[in-house]
């Protein structure tokens, strides 16, 4: 039987099915989520663990670049100035100092007066030189004399040929006498030349020994001076041996002394020694340096650096690198995949900070700074940074 349309029960809706797939979906999620949460931080912080210790098993190192640059000729190189010429002035006539004329400092032209000597034991000698040149004249003129009237008297049987021939041998006997007796009259005048000391060339008188009256002997004496040409002045440097060929004459280099900061004097290579010094394994080189105005002094020490050099063009690193074993000097050098390769190298001039690589090394090398002493060839590596090695200008 079909209920009224009038009646209360007949007007309710029917309830419709529950849904329960979103609560389960949302269950779900809520589960992703709290897995997420608690199983990220713990994988990224197993991750970060296993990153710190693979680092802490490879070695950081870093790295610096080999700068080319020219053979360090530009390096200041110890050197000494001397005189052009020098020479001790001694007397050779023995006798007193009368006077002299030039004092210490003092400026002298070739053949300058410098000094008188009073002679009075070699005046004597003089004189008796002259005697016997004179005395022997007169035989050799007797000599000559009888010589020719005997010549005569021979040709009429007058006397023997013997006694001829004697005659003829006396004559050139007295000749001979006459002839040592003139020689050592003529050493003695030129002796007496020597009383009055000349300077034998243009200079600077750099020292005075003697004063007036002093007793002067010409075989021992002392030197009386000291004359020295300060215009043009010799430099002499010596170079190391792996620069030897990079100095020639002509070449010109910078000279600069401690006494004159800031001044800059232009030397001339004139010549070189030819060979290596065994001891110091250095070239002696000489320079001519100008000198007109006087400003530098003979006997100063100075400091010279060479230009224009022809020399080779090599690689400069800072002495960290090097590493000194039983294989002799090496370097560590970091290839593309980061692993070490010890070389041996071949070093230049050492100046301190920075030494020259002759060989062993190309530019584009990555030669590990300040090495450990564990470093090994095959080693892999952890590369910080590169870095230019340029210590020095």
């Amino acid at each position: 039987m079909n209920p009224l349309p009038n009646h209360p029960e007949a007007a309710t809706p029917p309830v419709p099915p529950v849904n329960l797939r979103r609560p389960v979906w949302i269950i779900l999620v809520l589960v992703l989520i709290g897995l997420a949460i608690g199983f990220v931080p713990r994988w990224l912080a197993r991750r970060h663990l296993v990153q710190e210790t693979q680092a802490d098993g490879v070695t950081l190192v870093t790295v610096v670049s080999p700068v080319p640059t020219r053979a360090d000729l530009g390096a200041a190189i110890p050197a000494e100035v001397q005189a052009f010429v020098e020479a001790p002035i001694y007397a050779r006539a023995s006798g007193y100092l009368k006077n002299w004329f030039v004092d210490l400092g003092d400026q002298v032209t070739n053949g300058q007066t410098l000094a008188e000597i009073v002679t009075p034991e070699l005046d004597q000698q003089l004189d008796q030189a002259r005697a016997e040149v004179a005395q022997n004249q007169a035989a050799l003129n007797l000599a000559q004399v009888t010589a020719d009237r005997w010549a005569e008297l021979l040709k009429t049987a007058s006397v023997s040929e013997q006694e001829a021939a004697e005659k003829s041998a006396d004559l050139a006997l007295k000749k001979a006498v006459v002839d040592a007796a003139r020689a050592n009259l003529n050493r003695l005048e030129a002796l007496k030349g020597y009383d009055l000391v000349t300077a034998p060339f243009a200079g600077v008188i750099t020292e005075r020994n003697t004063d007036i009256g002093q007793l002067i002997t010409a075989d021992a004496g002392r030197e009386l001076f000291r004359l020295a040409q300060t215009d043009p002045l010799r430099v002499y440097v010596r170079v190391p041996q792996t620069l030897v060929h990079t100095v020639i004459p002509g070449q010109t280099a910078e000279v600069v002394f401690q006494d004159l900061p800031g001044r800059k004097f232009t030397a001339v290579v004139t010549r070189t020694a030819g060979a290596v010094d065994a001891t110091s394994r250095t070239l002696q080189v000489e320079l001519l340096l100008k000198n007109a105005q006087g400003e530098i002094f003979a006997g100063s020490y100075a400091q010279v650096r060479f230009n224009d050099t022809a020399a080779s063009s090599v690689l400069r690193v800072s002495d960290n690198v090097l590493i000194t074993r039983a294989q002799g000097v090496q370097v560590a050098v970091v290839d593309s995949d980061n692993l070490v390769h010890l070389r041996s190298i071949e070093l230049g001039r050492d100046f301190g900070n920075y030494v020259e690589v002759l060989s062993g090394l190309k530019v584009t090398d990555r030669v590990i700074a300040n090495p450990p002493d564990a470093i090994a060839d095959g080693m892999a590596v952890q590369v910080a940074a590169a870095t230019e090695s340029n210590p020095g200008k």
